[in-house]
Order: C-alpha cells, then structure tokens, then sequence
C-alpha cells in the first residue's frame, strides 16, 4: 500500500496548478525536439558534404539551448510528481493520482483540458481503460455460478 491516496476533491484541486506545469513541460518538450531536429540536420549536412561543419557557436549555442530546455521540462514535471501524482505522458497531457476504490488501488485519469477528473483505471490498466467515476461500482453477486457438468 502507498503512503499516499487521492480523494477525488484533492486531486481536482491541484488540476489548476498540474494544468500550467503541464502546459509548460510541452513547450519546453518541443523546444528539445526542435532543437534535436535541427542539430540532427547540421550532422547529416557534415556527413553528405564530407566534412563542411557549420559555425561552431551555431552548434554550441544550439546544444546549450537543447540542455537548458531538457533540464526545465525535468522540472516541470518534478513539480508535478512533488504532489503526489504520476504524469503518464506529456504530449497528451495524461495524469494519474493514485487513489482506493472498494478497497484496491486504482489511479484517477485526468487528461489536460478535462475540467474535472471523471475516469479512472486499474493500476496495470492505462488510459485505454478508463472507465466513468461517477459510474456505480458493479454490486457483487449474491449467487454462485453453477458448475457445468
């Protein structure tokens, strides 16, 4: 068992703040892949015209920039798992918080621009297998299955 589970409520009430740290790593995240893309397109001029390098600084100044975004998008999503959640994936903007129904540990599912959590998952289950939280839970069956002879 965790150290820590979210209550629906708690977890809604940090939304506002994961939304901005989420908003933030993307940017950053583009800026690394644009950056990766471009010093990929410099190696790739070496390599076709046998050795002419672009400017130096050019390179420099471009895997500095590549660093400097890399470590702040670690941050970012630092901040966010310092609450207490799991940040599922970036690009789609996908946030766990570990949570108990009936019992078990689930995960309540947030996506970036849902207003509010409204899904949640198994544990080894993933965003595929959200299912509606404010959905009844299934009652148990008071009968037994019958055994087929």
């Amino acid at each position: 068992m965790a150290d820590k589970y979210f209550q629906r409520k708690e977890a809604e009430e940090l939304l506002p703040f994961i939304g901005h740290c989420l908003e933030e790593a993307r940017t950053f995240k583009q800026r690394v892949e644009e950056l990766e893309m471009e010093l990929a397109r410099a190696v790739a001029r070496v390599m076709v015209l046998g050795g002419s390098i672009p400017p130096l600084e050019d390179l420099s100044g471009k895997k500095a920039a590549r660093e400097k975004s890399t470590a702040r998008l670690q941050e970012e999503i630092n901040r966010i798992h310092e609450t207490g959640c799991v940040v599922k994936d970036v690009d789609e903007g996908l946030v766990d918080f570990l949570s108990l129904r009936e019992g078990k540990e689930v995960y309540l599912c947030w996506k970036l621009g849902e207003e509010r959590i409204g899904y949640w998952h198994g544990i080894e289950e993933g965003f595929t297998g959200r299912k509606p939280l404010d959905e009844p839970p299934p009652e148990p069956s008071d009968h037994k299955p019958s055994r087929v002879q």
